[in-house]
């Protein structure tokens, strides 16, 4: 089915074929949102048309707004603001939209996917080293976000994780664990094993920064005292026993990193995170240096007398770039070059996606350069997400320094808060209150989710706990209230013997303005979800489902549903609620946020 705007432009150019021989493609022609200070509920964009028609703005949209009112069933008037063309539509038109959402009430998603090659999304990407962070937070929740939004648009989406187990990272934690560990499990320590093994990696740095200091003592550099440090020696040493595949460090490798994957999976569950296949760069590091020594056999790659291997991409604007080090062991793109050439084997994709922050631009420009140069097509499906990272009020977090928010430990204060939070509002008493934790967790994770997906993935956030928990706010809460709101008033309506059955509208029903406004807004929805999909901005949708909500209070405030003398109105009414709430849990479910039916 043909959207209203496709329908206006196609009205649109036919119009100016007929009128001034100006033969263009539909698809050029704008057609907009009129802007709520205008009177309209669509505008025609009228500057492009202004040289080839000879007219003045004002006789252009008066010739075209008269033939539109002759030639479409739609609209019933037009107004002109300096080169734009307002439109009103029919309340028919309105009304014959309300009854069919309701009948579809997967409104806005898209089609099945039907051949399309599949579009992998890659988020978490974790180091085993440490526990997720709230770095990681934003990064799952936009990732999963955007694989949902792909589907829903109709895109079949394969979600991947890729664990960085493997490095000179993982070693240190390793490391630490030898000398100071005594022994320590999960289950002796009762630490999660993620928790525990980045304990580790802080001890590591603790313990180098006082070898430091005791060679800077002496007289040397900070990175002098680094190059001749033996803790820093001892880890590079075990990454190389690693890769040669030594059986006593690889058993203890394999065995603290099952601790950090229960760890892992404990915090994506609470998450609500899921993942369709996981690689893990032990695996696929092993490609990459195969595809990495191929390119030096064919001349591609350039191999050092030290016996490192590079590219040099200086004629393309960029530096050169190491591959292989030295000693033979790999580095980070060693294991993107592997991972993506295995990928694209595997699936075919039509477009690879990594959601990575903003730091790892650099490294993605040259990913692709180097596949590229390397000879593979996969270099052209490949898209960064590039996003902002998260800071705290305190300010900048470390993962060395161990200033790290933990995942866990963020999602159990956002529990608290909402439980502080909704405590104050004086609804329920201290014995309701303690009956009320699945609330309190849906009501925490919503605050959560929605706080991270509301603003642009491109832009650095501050995320503030307190803040995100605001019933009155452009927050998750809010939308929850909003639709627990909605529950009520339809459970009100069912005991009243009110259907939501489109069959009940009066087909002439003539809607109030707030009751247009709230329907406009709906009627955005797909074409929200597509311009989502296309910009991988899961904030669109967000911010829809904001306005929605504000929309709806509006409208509640304004209007009686239930208590209307005229039965017709509240059929309408409880149609339009009823469809607004279904709508509300389509556009906040593909941000991960449960929206309760009661509060």
């Amino acid at each position: 089915m043909h959207s209203i705007q496709q329908q206006l432009a196609r009205q649109t150019a036919e119009v100016l074929s007929t009128l001034y021989h100006i033969n263009i493609d539909p698809t050029k022609v704008a057609v907009q949102d009129t802007p709520p200070h205008f009177s309209g509920d669509f505008t025609i964009v009228l500057f492009p048309f202004l040289k080839a028609a000879g007219k003045s703005p004002d006789v252009l949209g008066k010739e075209i707004g008269e033939k539109l009112l002759e030639s479409s069933d739609s609209v019933v008037s037009y107004t002109i603001v300096k080169g734009f063309l307002n439109l009103t539509l029919s309340h028919t038109f309105w009304v014959g939209f309300l009854k069919e959402g309701i009948v579809n009430t997967r409104f806005g998603f898209g089609q099945p996917s039907g051949d399309r090659r599949p579009v992998l999304v890659e988020y978490s990407s974790p180091n085993t080293n440490k526990p997720l962070h709230l770095g990681h937070i934003r990064n799952n929740l936009l990732g999963h976000a955007v694989a949902a939004i792909l589907e829903a648009n109709g895109n079949k989406v394969i979600r991947v994780n890729l664990v960085n187990d493997r490095g000179i990272h993982i070693c240190k934690s390793m490391l630490a664990w030898m000398k100071y560990g005594k022994g320590e499990t999960p289950e002796v320590t009762g630490m999660k094993g993620d928790q525990l093994v980045g304990s580790y990696y802080v001890r590591f740095d603790q313990e180098l920064k006082k070898e430091i200091a005791q060679l800077t003592a002496k007289g040397l550099t900070p990175k002098e005292a680094e190059q001749q440090s033996v803790l820093i020696s001892e880890a590079r040493e075990m990454l190389r026993l690693w890769e040669e595949g030594d059986e006593e460090i690889r058993k203890l490798w394999s065995e603290m990193n099952q601790w950090v994957y229960v760890g892992f999976d404990a915090t994506y569950e609470r998450l609500g995170i899921h993942f369709d296949k996981t690689y893990y760069e032990s695996d696929t590091y092993l490609e990459g240096k195969s595809i990495v020594n191929e390119g030096v056999s064919r001349g591609v790659l350039d191999k050092r007398e030290d016996g490192s291997v590079w590219i040099d991409l200086s004629e393309q604007g960029m530096d050169e770039k190491l591959l292989l080090r030295s000693d033979g062991t790999s580095v980070y793109i060693t294991q993107d070059i592997g991972t993506a050439i295995l990928r694209a084997r595997e699936y075919k994709p039509e477009q690879m996606i990594y959601v990575v922050g903003n730091e790892q631009n650099y490294h993605f420009e040259v990913l692709v350069k180097v596949l590229a140069s390397l000879g593979y097509d996969v270099s052209e499906k490949i898209r960064h997400l590039s996003y902002g990272m998260v800071e705290l009020p305190s300010g900048k977090m470390k993962s060395r320094e161990g200033t790290v928010v933990d995942a866990d430990d963020l999602m159990d204060e956002m529990f608290k808060t909402a439980r502080k939070v909704t405590s104050a509002l004086g609804k329920w008493s201290d014995e309701e209150l303690a009956e009320q934790d699945a609330l309190f967790e849906t009501l925490g994770m919503g605050a959560l989710k929605y706080y991270m997906l509301k603003v642009d993935p491109k832009k650095q956030m501050l995320f503030n706990p307190e803040e995100s928990i605001d019933f009155n706010g452009n927050t998750g809460p809010f939308i929850q209230y909003t639709h627990a709101r909605i529950a009520s008033l339809m459970r009100k309506a069912a005991t009243m013997q009110i259907s939501n059955d489109p069959d009940t509208i009066d087909a002439h029903y003539e809607p109030d303005q707030a009751e247009i406004v709230l329907l406009r807004h709906l009627y955005r929805f797909p074409s929200v979800l597509k311009e989502s999909a296309e910009s991988l901005n899961p904030a669109l949708v967000a911010n829809f489902s904001y306005e929605l909500a504000k929309l709806f209070n509006q409208f509640y405030q304004h209007l009686s549903v239930l208590n209307d003398p005229d039965p017709g109105k509240v059929a309408f009414r409880v149609s339009l609620s009823s469809f607004t709430g279904a709508v509300l849990r389509n556009s906040m479910g593909l941000l991960g946020v449960t929206l309760p039916e009661q509060m």
